[in-house]
């Protein structure tokens, strides 16, 4: 290894003990029972880390071209944590899908469950969480002070999560943790105690939010030029022309909608609506699944179809990557998310769906492309290939190494790839994938829009609004009209933009990057472009900001 590698190797050992929550996701061994420092001089350690390797890295030299993609990578993530951190983003940070809170409850989704050790840890971390919450409470307010605070709107929404997920009727999450667990009755008692105290602290933190912090809440949810510059810069990894990829995305739903229209013909017949298909599909008896379990249980068949039919074909799968788990999340916050495996592979990556609680029949049609997406050739393959990789990539870029637009881009890309290579043929799952599509593309445009408070285009193919500003009720009018899910989910979708700004466009815009880089390298190979090996070089990179991404594959 080079100069910069043993720096990457390094950061991950300091980084560790500082971030337990972080170590436990990774599958790095000795933290399981911890929690990370939550309050303001925990946040400043991690900073402090950051600014440090930095400058290291900008010294160090570079021994190989490859060397100097992870540098530049590894300089590009830690310059933007340091600019949210002085910028009071990550210390203030509270939505309806990411916070401390959130990380800290997500804490025991991916700890093992099996033996005395595995559960004595989650025992301590249960008793641990009343003194986490009461740091990152700490940390709310002196922010507060200085001036950083969420929407008003989006702290009611996650008071309103607390209360779900301590309510006994719903089985609170951590009651439920606990009688899943098999222990010892000395354990089991402690266990007990743990989560009797974790469902209180987290009830009493939802009555801080809704009672103390709510009321400093700001009033607009949009969160202005500025801050939105920095956000869209840390999802996606490159410098964007946010204008142009604002009109961009409406250009992108319409030639979408145009798709579906001609694939909605092939499902009820010549000029029928996007709407009447999926009426048809949602009506057909053999496309709905009744049961959350019977439902995990068929997108587990499906996802293992695809990686044994794909490997060897169209992809190297390693070995440690062939296995994949999906499974339904403890929570019913309506969220579908994918979970890598551990470092030393003993955990396998999982598929998750929060399903919401008023949902028990599932219409497979929806799923088929959202499944490619968790899993192979999406998310699976490339975590789990990029994390075996200890050959080619440090331990930083295999574990550490995220970026939204190149992870979201690569996953949406593969759902268009599986549509190439025949997977898609039956109309009702290729209109699936489209819908999927297009709420990518209506992200763009709602997630840009609102946040700039940028006017509605007098000319926009929809004829939506013209000429109006973009507000949270033109949001949810517009996911409505183009969007084709139960209003439940959907106004989970609206609540995760408006309190995560510059998240949702990464999906589409990754997938453009990945398409861009697509077809520059076969103008630039001709005959001899191999889409396999365009793949396998650009999983290798890891996940890597998309202007790292893009100078890299234009020497492939």
């Amino acid at each position: 290894m080079g100069h910069i590698d043993d720096l990457a190797e390094r950061y991950v050992e300091e980084w560790a003990p500082l971030n337990p929550i972080g170590a436990t996701h990774l599958g790095i061994d000795g933290y399981d029972d911890q929690f990370d420092d939550l309050t303001p001089d925990g946040y400043a350690a991690q900073a402090d880390l950051d600014r440090r390797t930095v400058a290291a890295l900008h010294a160090a030299p570079a021994g190989s071209p490859d060397e100097e993609v992870g540098r530049e990578a590894m300089i590009e993530r830690l310059e933007l944590n340091l600019a949210r951190y002085d910028a009071g983003e990550t210390t203030s940070q509270l939505n309806v899908i990411t916070s401390a809170l959130h990380d800290v409850r997500g804490a025991f989704d991916l700890m093992p469950h099996d033996g005395e050790q595995a559960v004595a840890n989650i025992a301590a971390r249960l008793h641990k969480i009343p003194h986490a919450l009461d740091q990152i409470r700490t940390t709310l307010l002196h922010e507060v002070s200085r001036g950083h605070v969420s929407p008003r709107e989006q702290i009611i929404e996650v008071a309103k999560q607390c209360v779900i997920w301590t309510d006994p009727a719903q089985d609170d999450v951590y009651h439920a943790l606990a009688r899943s667990l098999t222990a010892p009755d000395s354990l089991i008692k402690d266990l007990e105690k743990g989560a009797a105290a974790a469902t209180r602290a987290t009830a009493e933190f939802g009555e801080f939010l809704r009672r103390e912090l709510a009321p400093h809440g700001r009033e607009k949810q949009a969160a202005g030029p500025e801050r939105y510059a920095l956000a869209s810069r840390y999802f996606v990894g490159a410098e964007l022309d946010l204008l142009e990829t604002y009109a961009w995305g409406f250009e992108e739903l319409a030639r979408l909608e145009d798709e579906m229209r001609l694939v909605a013909s092939r499902i009820v017949g010549p000029g029928a609506s996007i709407d009447e298909a999926v009426a048809a599909l949602d009506a057909d008896p053999a496309r709905t699944i009744h049961g959350k379990e019977a439902f995990r249980d068929w997108m587990q068949a499906l996802a293992d179809k695809a990686v044994q039919e794909l490997n060897g074909t169209h992809f190297d799968i390693p070995e440690q990557v062939l296995r994949l788990e999906c499974c339904i999340a403890p929570t019913s916050d309506g969220g579908i998310y994918y979970t890598g495996p551990s470092e030393d592979f003993s955990r396998p990556g999982r598929m998750w769906w929060a399903v919401p609680g008023t949902i028990s029949d599932f219409s497979t049609w929806r799923e088929v492309t959202t499944v490619y997406h968790e899993g192979v050739p999406g998310h699976h393959l490339q975590v789990g290939q990029t994390t075996v990789r200890a050959d080619l990539l440090n331990r930083w870029r295999r574990l550490m190494g995220w970026t939204s637009g190149y992870g979201e881009g690569w996953a949406l890309y593969a759902e268009r790839l599986m549509d190439e290579l025949g997977y898609l043929d039956d109309p009702g799952d290729k209109l699936g994938m489209l819908d999927g599509q297009a709420l990518r593309a209506a992200r763009v445009i709602v997630d840009i829009g609102m946040h700039l408070e940028l006017e509605i285009p007098a000319d926009n193919p929809f004829g939506f609004a013209p000429g109006e500003r973009w507000t949270p009720e033109h949001g949810w009018a517009f996911l409505r009209a183009h969007c084709r899910m139960p209003d439940e989910i959907l106004r989970f979708e609206l609540n995760r933009y408006l309190g995560w700004p510059g998240q949702a466009p990464s999906y589409k815009v990754g997938e453009r990057f990945w398409l861009q880089a697509r077809e520059d390298a076969r103008a630039r190979k001709g005959a001899d472009f191999d889409l396999r090996a365009f793949h396998q070089a650009g999983l290798n990179l890891g996940s890597i900001g998309l202007d790292p991404f893009r100078r890299a594959m234009a020497r492939y």
